[in-house]
């Protein structure tokens, strides 16, 4: 990222013009400052984590790859928001995600009641084997843009209505009826890789169904990260690509701690989850 650009981005961020001659200065002190965020204390319980990845063009040993940042996004007890921490993907599958949740466990982290992740191989298993009482969700919402995959554009609309039946379900066996209704339905028949998707992502998605509709509408319509990582690819869109992970992390950390100021106010919906999660969970829900 050039000089220009990082001062581009403070400006619309910070509303200030920084000199360049400071650039090299602040960024390195932005750096330093990251190192301390992503190591800080975190509280002992968060009631709901969400788990997302962006993807973002970064230059590595003379490549520009395309690698995947992960963004954790904790709910507290109360039902603020707070980012647990970023990491850029060094290596693949399950021994990256138990490293995160080591991480995690080190800095305070003593239980995440329900995890929503979105279907990456080897996740579930690393989040339980150093949280194994946590509840582990597919994002339906994750899972419902997986399945636009395969439909046409002119069809997605009514594909997505259709699939509604299955995750507003009043129950598991209501969903998997549901479900196999749309398959057998037009939309189904037409895109047939749709009803297998959900199949064999089942067993992750079925916990949902067990919630309350509060708690429910917190887990499947994701908004906080949604909107967050609006934010982030806001940021990146149209730098190209970024020359090291420092820098990287640099941007996307002023990102989050600029959109976490204004993190003040619990989910409309939260007061009833809360009151859910304190009976269905019991003493696990520290408050």
């Amino acid at each position: 990222m050039s000089v220009r650009e990082i001062r581009g981005h403070l400006e619309d961020l910070y509303g200030i013009d920084v000199p360049p001659g400071l650039i090299s200065a602040v960024t390195d002190a932005v750096l330093d400052e990251v190192s301390e965020w992503q190591n800080r204390p975190l509280d002992i319980c968060y009631p709901i984590a969400f788990f997302d990845c962006m993807r973002v063009k970064i230059r590595d040993e003379d490549f520009v790859r395309n690698k995947a940042i992960y963004i954790a996004l904790g709910i507290l007890p109360d039902g603020t928001k707070h980012v647990l921490g970023l990491w850029i993907e060094q290596t693949e599958g399950a021994k990256f995600w138990l490293r995160v949740m080591n991480e995690l466990k080190n800095r305070g982290l003593n239980d995440i009641l329900i995890a929503v992740v979105d279907g990456l191989k080897g996740f579930p298993e690393a989040i339980n084997a150093v949280f194994p009482q946590t509840i582990v969700q597919t994002c339906i919402v994750h899972l419902i843009r997986h399945s636009m995959n395969f439909a046409a554009w002119k069809d997605r609309k009514d594909v997505a209505k259709a699939l509604k039946a299955v995750y507003r379900a009043k129950d598991a066996d209501a969903a998997e009826i549901a479900l196999g209704e749309f398959e057998a339905g037009p939309w189904g028949e037409k895109y047939s890789a749709i009803g297998p998707s959900w199949r064999r992502n089942w067993d992750l998605i079925i916990p949902f169904f067990a919630f309350p509709e509060a708690v429910r509408k917190i887990i499947y319509t994701t908004n906080a990260i949604e909107a967050l990582n609006s934010k982030l690819r806001r940021a990146v869109r149209a730098r190209g690509h970024f020359p090291n992970d420092d820098t990287a992390s640099k941007l996307l950390y002023l990102v989050l701690n600029h959109a976490s100021n204004g993190w003040k106010r619990q989910p409309r919906e939260w007061y009833m989850a809360k009151t859910q999660f304190a009976v269905m969970f019991g003493e696990r829900f520290v408050i």
